[in-house]
């Protein structure tokens, strides 16, 4: 296959794709955000807890 039928072929594809409303992208983009600041939260505290349990157990 040549490049340029593969561009063409391509082009084609994404043009019948249904891209995502300005609204959905904004949504989803904000639901993102949050689970990843969730999930931040929750790594940094187990994080926390295990070093003080590390600490503990060397006599830190």
């Amino acid at each position: 296959m040549n490049p340029t039928q593969f561009l063409k072929e391509a082009v084609a594809e994404l043009r019948q794709s249904t891209w995502l409303t300005r609204e959905q992208a904004i949504d989803s983009t904000k639901a993102v955000l949050i689970l990843v600041a969730l999930m931040s939260l929750y790594v940094a505290g187990v994080d926390y807890v295990l070093s003080i349990f590390v600490g503990a157990f060397l006599g830190h």
